[in-house]
């Protein structure tokens, strides 16, 4: 320590930080650097700020105030930022203005590492996991429960009218605004009729693709039938039942998120896949769904990757 330390020397030569800024370098960001102007001071580096937050996102550190804790305490990180220390606002302003880009970043990450021969599509495994949206799980609505909480609060604006008449001739107990008790309830059977109106279109949706699936069995099953003259053997499929599920839910503050089951209960959230290489554990896939069940997304995410790396998979 009694000469300046080289970063250089901190870190092995096949580190992941090493790589990142290698793959980084080679990264077309032009559109980005010319997107700076020349006022103000002087700008950190885009392909450093990139590289941080690749190198971020592969290592499981999102947040800009701990990506810029990093940059003081973690020696990839420091090497990265080349021993300097952009703050959080700086990261955060700079993730928002790329965010569009952010993908094909990636992409072109994952391409590099390819060539160079890091990633190696081999044995993939496929796992979701559980996201908590941005809502509660005690905002969502069932359609059977929306007929039960309108009846309910039908019977309330009864009572309230029913108090109002009483008012004209005694106090109102307890200080009571009627008439903004009326019209709260009101605005909540209409939030409600929406709700239900909305279940009733995604099941609308649902039953249009149970039925085409049914179709298209059928079609393969006529089509056999005609190539081998004979009648296929087994029970017909059966057209699935296209009745709205009285389960069928939506959330009011987000209606595109689910319950969802968890190890700790349910949630209010999102299916979130990914496909990994289980040798360079290198994040080739990935996508968030609403159906909870892991089994359904198997094949849609193979066939993903497939697309992804052309190459032709074996289950």
């Amino acid at each position: 320590m009694l000469l300046a330390p080289n970063l250089q020397d901190w870190l092995p030569q096949d580190h992941l930080a090493r790589f990142i800024v290698e793959a980084v370098e080679q990264l077309d960001l032009r559109r980005i650097e010319n997107s700076y102007g020349c006022r103000g001071n002087l700008a950190y580096p885009p392909k450093m700020l990139v590289a941080l937050l690749v190198y971020g996102y592969a290592t499981g550190v999102f947040s800009s105030r701990k990506l810029e804790r990093a940059c003081y305490e973690s020696v990839p990180f420091r090497f990265i930022a080349a021993n300097q220390s952009p703050d959080h606002d700086t990261i955060a302003a700079f993730r928002k203005r790329i965010l569009p880009e952010l993908p094909d970043i990636f992409l072109q990450v994952l391409r590099i590492a390819k060539e160079l021969g890091m990633l190696q599509v081999g044995t993939i495994s496929v796992d979701g996991t559980k996201i908590k949206a941005n809502a509660s799980k005690h905002h969502a609505l069932s359609h059977s429960y929306t007929s039960k909480l309108t009846a309910k609060l039908r019977r309330e604006i009864t009572k309230l009218l029913k108090l109002a008449e009483e008012a004209e001739r005694k106090e109102t107990p307890g200080g009571l605004d009627i008439p903004a008790e009326i019209a709260r309830r009101e605005q909540l059977i209409e939030n409600i009729a929406a709700a239900r109106k909305k279940i009733e279109t995604m099941e609308s949706q649902r039953h249009a693709e149970l039925k085409a699936k049914y179709e298209e069995r059928m079609a393969r099953r006529k089509a056999r039938e005609e190539e081998t003259g004979r009648k296929v053997r087994g029970r017909e499929p059966q057209l699935p039942s296209l009745d709205v599920n009285p389960k069928a839910q939506v959330n009011l503050t987000d209606e595109e998120s689910r319950i969802m089951p968890t190890a700790d209960g349910f949630v209010q959230g999102y299916n979130a896949q990914a496909a990994v290489t289980t040798d360079g554990q290198f994040i080739v896939c990935t996508n968030v769904v609403q159906d909870a069940n892991d089994k359904n997304q198997i094949k849609p995410m193979l066939g993903a990757v497939e697309k992804l790396g052309r190459v032709s998979l074996r289950v």
